[in-house]
């Protein structure tokens, strides 16, 4: 009974002390004190199974987790060669086929074309990835030429492999990153082994890694942001030493990397700063920092995770500027101001008058995205569309047909001396250059937007009547401001009906010459639809300016270029014959996404996960929020508890709960947005669930000893280990001609290499 009371005591004292960092540097008298009462053995059940908070926390207080109490598992040199080899091998593995353009390859590689050519264009993405593409294809012999119009264009002489090997190599350090980011926190060789191992046999991390596409590039920034967000972590008893520093500003710069790539690296920015938040929590808790360390800690991260990724987010868009210098299929999307910069575009050292007058003849530029030119031809509207009047539309690229000459409302102006200026307030009437017909307006419905009045030319030579009068509003201006060319956003309030001149984004129909629809819409709420600008401006009689000094700064072009990016986004419209999903599907694997063929003469490439692979992480994500409950339960409570079944249960309520909450950042928000939305987008969610899985199904085979006893145990834990094992290499042989390509009879077709094998009716192979 002594040397139990004493083996009792021991566990009292000496639990919580074990639980302290590596160092094992024991400061608190507090945990060192024995009781001075014998307890009784609830109670020394209760202590010895109990950790307190303040022992899970180092005294610089980091993240989520517990770190101390792990021993430390180091990872294997040879295991881990053998994993990149796998990883590397499984991604680069049939590169260069198929050797024409599959699925977004006809976007991001012409855009990667774009940069090699120094053309500017627009994309809804931030530019890095594309950056990065273009530097790739650069630098492997790609001189830019080929046009990537359409899926499935062959590249024939073209140079291309670098800009796929170029994306196959970020890809091929995912599982690399997943495995010592598993390790880090759960210091299990076995969690590491599960997820490398479910990440590199996964056919849609395969798939989405071996094409020009901004995936693996996003995938690659986000991963490497969390690791080393975790290996600073690990540098808490080292706080301000060089190592300490290296991974706060590598945090920071992955994060800048992922945001610089595509708008959801906002996710893992939310992330790492909620990390940092529970970080500083803690640190300002501990007694033994003074508030100068204290600020000194603050400071390091605002620096290393705030100041210095948004410098380095901005010099991106400052080299895209650069380097994108000659005008190109982007121009149209942005302001007039913003396209003067480019040599090559009509306004590029341009001269005209500073100021609109009346006798100008103009052009007038919607500030919607793909807003278009005001315009107008011959042709009228249909029978049935509104009064069968002259056509009014808004038309996407510089034209004859966009000129339109300003006059006064009831008379034309002397052709001598120097024009009156067009003022806010002002009555105008706009008269159409080729035609001859006033801009005109009246209580007939639209073509498309029903609620909107139809915009038509009328009249002839300048007559017309009072539907042909338009009441000039600079936009944040007052009664008598002047309208400057470029830079002033207008509206234009028809007089009659009391309805503003709008372009509604819509496309007219074959009769339409399929332009966009103006309208005079009758809310007169400031939306980029209903403002304009003066692009072109021609006045003999007035002195002309070089538009150079009308050129927008860089936060001026820095601001726009983002305020486009995010309208663009919003407004994705899925294309013609193309899949789309809802975020339900993606966990259950429930569609794929062609990448590459049809019929069974067509090389067929398959976008989607190895099934058992997705389905093992379904099932963890179920399972783990049950044995999280039933381990924080059985803390709670005070069961007796070895240290090691207490070291289990902590990993999986903390680390798995932060890899939980990774997988909800990066999933849920997808629930509210409303654009369009595909598969590939679940893949960084997937990542998260991948490394859930295994920390799940490590602890899971662990806890055999509960049921059984030894050596039994452990015979059960290598059985479930080999069938996990066999489970994931076994499906990827049977689906990984998703992946490298498939030809012949289709999957219901008799013959066919996936015979049997499409589980689901949603898939389409």
């Amino acid at each position: 009974m002594a040397k139990e009371e004493c083996i009792t005591q021991w566990n009292k004292t000496g639990d919580t002390s074990t639980l302290r960092n590596r160092k094992i540097v024991l400061t608190s008298e507090k945990t060192l004190q024995a009781p001075s009462t014998s307890l009784s053995k609830d109670k020394h059940s209760h202590t010895a199974g109990h950790l307190s908070e303040d022992d899970t926390q180092s005294s610089n207080g980091a993240q989520f987790s517990t770190r101390g109490n792990l021993s430390k598992d180091p990872p294997s040199r040879v295991l881990l060669m053998l994993l990149v080899g796998l990883s590397f091998s499984t991604r680069l593995y049939k590169i260069t086929e198929p050797p024409h353009v599959c699925w977004d390859e006809t976007h991001f590689g012409k855009m990667g074309s774009y940069y090699i050519n120094r053309t500017f264009f627009f994309d809804v993405h931030p530019p890095l990835g594309k950056m990065l593409i273009g530097l790739a294809g650069y630098m492997t012999g790609y001189d830019g030429s080929f046009p990537f119009i359409k899926p499935g264009d062959t590249y024939d002489h073209h140079n291309y492999w670098g800009m796929r090997g170029f994306c196959a190599v970020l890809g091929s350090c995912l599982p690399i990153f997943a495995y010592l980011i598993v390790l880090e926190l759960s210091q299990s060789q076995t969690a590491a082994l599960i997820t490398a191992t479910l990440l590199i046999f996964d056919t849609g991390s395969i798939t989405i890694s071996q094409y020009i596409l901004l995936d693996p590039i996003l995938l690659f920034f986000i991963m490497a942001a969390v690791l080393s967000m975790v290996k600073f972590n690990q540098q808490r008893y080292r706080p301000f030493a060089a190592s300490w520093w290296l991974w706060l500003v590598l945090t920071g710069v992955n994060l800048a990397g992922a945001l610089g790539v595509k708008f959801v690296g906002l996710f893992v920015i939310l992330l790492v700063g909620l990390n940092t938040v529970w970080d500083l929590w803690r640190i300002l808790g501990d007694l033994s920092l003074s508030l100068v360390e204290i600020a000194k800690h603050f400071l390091a991260r605002v620096v290393g995770l705030i100041l210095f990724p948004l410098f380095l987010y901005v010099t991106i868009f400052a080299i895209h500027f650069v380097v994108l210098n000659k005008s190109g299929p982007g121009d149209g999307f942005f302001s007039s101001a913003f396209q003067s910069r480019l040599i090559g575009n009509n306004l590029h050292n341009a001269s005209m008058p500073e100021y609109l007058a009346f006798g100008s003849t103009i052009t007038i530029k919607n500030l919607r995205i793909a807003g278009g030119y005001l315009h107008s031809h011959w042709h009228l509207y249909p029978e049935g569309v509104g009064s069968k009047q002259q056509q009014v539309t808004a038309y996407l690229h510089k034209d004859y047909n966009n000129l339109w000459l300003v006059h006064r409302p009831d008379e034309n102006e002397s052709q001598s001396g120097t024009p009156d200026l067009v003022r806010h307030g002002d009555i105008i009437r706009l008269e159409h250059v080729e035609t001859t017909r006033n801009l005109h307006s009246h209580l007939h419905e639209a073509p498309l937007t029903k609620k909107h009045f139809q915009v038509t030319g009328y009249g002839i030579n300048g007559t017309g009547d009072k539907n042909d009068l338009w009441q000039v509003e600079v936009c944040g201006g007052r009664k008598g401001d002047l309208v400057k060319v470029l830079r002033s956003k207008v509206r234009f309030l028809h007089r009659a009906t009391g309805c503003v001149l709008y372009s509604s984004g819509k496309t007219l129909p074959k009769w339409g010459w399929e332009q966009v629809e103006v309208t005079c819409s009758p809310y007169l709420k400031e939306t980029p639809s209903s403002q304009w600008n003066i692009e072109d401006h021609i006045n003999s009689r007035l002195p002309n300016i070089s538009l150079s000094v009308l050129k927008p700064h860089f936060l001026e072009i820095l601001l726009e270029s983002h305020i486009v990016m995010i309208r663009g986004n919003s407004g994705l419209k899925p294309k013609d014959n193309e899949m789309n999903s809802k975020p339900w599907h993606w966990p259950v694997n429930y569609q794929g996404l062609r990448f590459s063929g049809v019929n069974d003469t067509e090389y067929r490439v398959y976008l989607l996960g190895n099934p058992v692979v997705w389905w093992i992480h379904l099932a963890s994500l179920g399972l783990y929020p049950i044995m999280a409950a039933v381990a924080a339960i059985a803390l709670k409570r005070g069961f007796s508890l070895s240290q090691k079944r207490i070291e289990h249960s902590h990993v999986l309520m903390r680390e798995g709960g932060l890899l939980l909450l990774a997988w909800l950042l990066h999933y849920a928000p997808f629930y509210t947005m409303g654009r369009i939305l595909y598969y590939h987008h679940y893949f960084p969610a997937m990542l998260f669930s991948s490394m859930l899985t295994g920390i799940t199904f490590d602890i899971l085979l662990k806890s055999t000893d509960l049921l059984i006893r030894r050596p039994y145990c452990d015979w059960l834990q290598r059985l479930g280990q080999m069938v996990l094992l066999f489970s994931i290499l076994y499906s990827f042989y049977l689906f990984h001609p998703l992946s490298y390509g498939m030809k012949g009879p289709l999957a219901h077709e008799p013959g066919s290499a996936m015979a049997g094998l499409k589980w689901m009716d949603s898939w389409e192979f």
